[in-house]
């Protein structure tokens, strides 16, 4: 406690100004913000940064997938893990590539095993066609502003639900419908960026950091690379 701390005289507003009693001293104060206040600063956080990296599970349309995926504006690289199988996932502009090994390939679909395409794809940056189902379906894990826009909602009535701490790092929560609807813990240090998402109806949980740190996405080596040239194999 500082010298001005022990002197002053006894008093609610004094042990708060002294980080006596206040969680929210020494913060970045949106946690004396109404729940609805937060999300709109933590969307707009989320909305300028340039880039950040998001880690753990989504789960859509029954299925469910592990991500570690890095995001900026113009791209985003990262693994996928599904029913057992990873795959590397590059976007440069709009152009997707996939990478993965011969036993995705070969599990593909008709098309992936007995002709040798398999092989033929192993270990190698698919270039995958605008049009083909997989681009649509793929290309969202690696598009910053996609991605976010479909995750960081929380639905129903928004409230805070307490100080918590992700990683070392002071957080205030804020939840959808008493948490049935999400709830989302939010930085209290610097930058109010989302740090944990736990999605509503067990829909995966995700963790958020590296947020402005910029990373290169480059094209992959010629040698690396293969144009399928037509649909790929269904994965």
């Amino acid at each position: 406690m500082t010298a001005m701390c022990a002197l002053a005289v006894t008093g609610v507003a004094v042990l708060a100004g002294c980080g006596g009693d206040d969680p929210d001293a020494g913060t970045n104060g949106v946690g004396k913000l109404s729940a609805d206040a937060i999300q709109e600063r933590t969307r707009a956080a989320a909305d300028t940064a340039s880039a950040l990296r998001l880690a753990g599970t989504v789960v859509t349309s029954g299925r469910t997938y592990q991500l570690d995926m890095r995001l900026k504006a113009d791209g985003g690289t990262g693994s996928v893990t599904s029913q057992g199988a990873t795959f590397q996932l590059l976007r440069i502009g709009q152009q997707l590539y996939l990478k993965a090994d011969s036993d995705f390939w070969s599990h593909a679909g008709d098309g992936g095993g007995g002709d040798g395409t398999a092989g033929k794809l192993n270990g190698k940056y698919v270039k995958v066609p605008q049009q083909d189902p997989a681009y649509k379906k793929f290309s969202g894990f690696t598009d910053k502003s996609v991605l976010l826009d479909g995750l960081l909602t929380l639905h129903g009535s928004l409230a805070t639900d307490g100080h918590h701490d992700q990683s070392g790092t002071p957080t205030i929560r804020i939840t959808g419908d008493k948490g049935s609807g999400g709830t989302l813990d939010v930085s209290l240090q610097g930058t109010p960026y989302p740090l944990l998402l736990s999605r509503a109806g067990d829909a995966g949980t995700l963790r958020f950091s590296d947020w402005g740190k910029d990373f290169t996405v480059t094209e992959p080596a010629k040698d690396d690379t293969v144009d399928y040239g037509r649909q790929l194999p269904a994965s």
